[in-house]
């Protein structure tokens, strides 16, 4: 399986979850490590875009490509699986609850989960503490230009 990563371009070498980690994110409390990814790459653009005004939007971004073997196991939710608020932003506790217990039990290294900013689509998050980690690899990185209109 193929997702991607939009990602600043110095941080694009390496996949390690110690970015969302530093502050804590809608699937991940401060101090644990989760990557996230996405399905296709418009929902990584529109799960950055959410994000930046164009004053405020760097100029280099690239997307990632990420390859995902078929033999590393995949834990799929669904919005039936996610408690009422998972949606709301600022995010709740319980949506990081989610993401921290799924890394913490270490039982799946790929969590399959909706996207807030795209409706239907999934986001992809990856446990790097799974033994299974060192299978998953960065198989191409590009520029990435946001079009410019997204912004108006």
């Amino acid at each position: 399986m193929e997702i991607y990563r939009l990602s600043r371009k110095k941080f694009a070498n390496i996949l390690s979850g110690k970015g969302a980690a530093l502050k804590g994110a809608r699937w991940n409390s401060i101090g644990v490590e989760l990557i996230y990814a996405a399905a296709n790459r418009s929902l990584a653009m529109a799960e950055v875009a959410v994000h930046f005004t164009l004053a405020t939007l760097p100029d280099d971004y690239v997307m990632m490509t990420i390859f995902i073997p078929d033999d590393i196991a995949l834990f799929k939710l669904n919005v039936s699986n996610l408690p009422a608020n998972w949606n709301l932003f600022p995010h709740p506790a319980s949506t990081q609850s989610i993401g921290d217990r799924f890394v913490a039990d270490n039982k799946f290294c790929v969590l399959q989960i909706p996207s807030v900013v795209t409706f239907g689509d999934f986001n992809i998050l990856i446990n790097p503490n799974h033994l299974d980690f060192s299978k998953i690899r960065i198989v191409e990185v590009v520029d990435f230009p946001f079009d410019r209109r997204i912004f108006r």
